[in-house]
């Protein structure tokens, strides 16, 4: 084999149900893939570092090969593991103990035959020790002898890390100098959205090449892939999640758990690129998303998908117009972030995304400190006062604002504004609203959510 200039790859090939997610996760460390007993869980390309062999790399999981079980997906599930097999430099090609070997493991194995010095022959499912002399059976398809595993139990796991170390001693020089060359790391962008609103195609167009799969049909991506970017000397992490769909139209258990990986996407993320159909409108669904990055309190930014099909034969500075009107109006709530028209099918606008995530990122340096924090409030206070409360009969006193900012967010600051005041019943969402702007009048924050703890200054009095 000759050694790569990067971290190498190492794909897990082979046709649905074999068992590739399961040794998948097994190898990475954490549960990353959708385990499950439905063929062709797996559709997209799912990458993780594993660094229980002693040389780095990186595992791709991949869609199996030859699914029947859902037409409209074989061809480009098919395609996508050609191009990891392609792009790969070791191959673990993963085989059923239970049911031997198939005319699809056959004709996976006719293809694999001429990288055949790269190809590692794993049969899973091996569950028992009687079940070692299974790997004579598997002789025939010519890849010599294999590892018998069982993934979901970790046998002889070990025996298949020693095995990859040996083809991977080659690639050792080059994984060190790639480390060095990758010290400064980027983001953690997500990229969350309604199904079909085109995040695997803005992906796609992002990275300029076919790495996710692009679908018509709604809910083609189902788990939450981490694909690394590099970009202007940093190493970015694209996330590319599942579309999130109402609850009560989640057909299977397999759509709910890619649901609630996409939720914890956000939290993970450094910052969320909010995909939606400008073309199709602002939905309830869109909505419901948006209210998920305002709850997580995450650096946002709108990316209005499908820009070509908007209103195509209107000059462009009303279409622009009428695009921030209905975003403004239908997801108010997200009011600091900022707002791109691109089109991820055309590559059009596309530099906009990081030129805009680059301004995000150098605003959110310029926090408020203590000091400015009091002057402003006090003179929000002084142009005008808050209201008396009719039923406390008292006025919100700010005794003292402090800036804190959670570790978790180092990469873009959110700052936590800490208001100790007389009775945090005084203060109404209203005039909470009005001391936001105050504060962003003067400090813009673009795409930072702006977040209050108020605190009073002893209990209130019992009524």
């Amino acid at each position: 084999m000759k050694p790569s200039i990067r971290k190498p790859v190492v794909a897990l090939v082979g046709r649905p149900n074999v068992g590739k997610s399961a040794l998948f996760n097994r190898l990475a460390g954490r549960s990353i893939s959708i385990v499950h007993d439905q063929p062709g869980v797996t559709r997209d390309r799912v990458s993780s570092p594993c660094n229980l062999t002693e040389v780095p790399c990186d595992l791709v999981d991949t869609g199996g090969i030859g699914a029947l079980a859902d037409a409209d997906f074989s061809e480009a599930v098919s395609t996508e593991a050609e191009i990891a097999i392609d792009t790969s430099d070791i191959i673990l090609f993963l085989v059923d103990a239970r049911e031997g070997y198939t005319p699809v493991d056959q004709a996976i194995a006719q293809q694999l035959r001429k990288a055949s010095e790269k190809v590692c022959l794993v049969i899973n499912k091996s569950d028992h020790q009687e079940l070692d002399h299974i790997a004579g059976d598997f002789a025939g398809l010519g890849l010599g002898d294999g590892i018998c595993v069982s993934a979901a139990h970790g046998r002889n796991i070990k025996t298949l890390l020693d095995a990859l170390d040996t083809r991977l001693t080659p690639f050792a020089e080059s994984v060190r100098e790639a480390e060095e060359a990758s010290r400064v790391t980027g983001l953690k962008i997500v990229v969350i959205g309604r199904p079909n609103a085109g995040k695997s195609s803005l992906v796609n167009a992002i990275l300029d090449d076919d790495r996710t799969i692009v679908s018509e049909v709604a809910g083609t991506t189902r788990d939450a892939v981490d694909i690394p970017y590099d970009r202007a000397g940093e190493r970015h992490t694209l996330i590319d999640t599942a579309g999130l769909r109402k609850r009560s139209r989640m057909d299977t258990s397999v759509e709910v758990f890619s649901a609630m990986r996409a939720e914890r996407s956000i939290r993970r993320a450094d910052l969320c690129l909010l995909v939606v159909d400008i073309a199709a409108g602002i939905t309830a669904q869109d909505r419901k998303i948006a209210r998920l990055v305002q709850k997580e309190q995450k650096p946002c930014i709108i990316v209005a998908n499908k820009w070509d099909l908007y209103h195509p034969d209107a000059p462009r500075n009303a279409r622009m117009e009428e695009a921030e009107e209905t975003i403004r109006n239908e997801l108010f709530f997200l009011h600091y972030a900022p707002f791109i028209c691109v089109s991820a099918r055309e590559r059009q606008e596309l530099d906009r995304i990081f030129g805009s995530i680059k301004k995000v990122r150098e605003g959110s340096q310029q926090v408020i400190g203590t000091g400015e924090l009091n002057r402003l409030l006090s003179d929000a206070l002084r142009r005008n006062p808050p209201p008396t409360s009719k039923r406390h009969r008292r006025r919100l006193k700010i005794l003292y604002a402090t800036t804190a900012i959670n570790d978790q967010y180092s990469a873009v600051p959110v700052p936590l504004y800490i208001l100790f005041v007389n009775d945090k019943r005084l203060l109404v969402d209203t005039y909470q609203s009005y001391l936001e702007n105050a504060l962003r009048k003067e400090n813009p924050s673009l795409g930072i959510p702006i977040n209050f703890s108020v605190r009073s200054r002893r209990k209130p009095e019992k009524q």
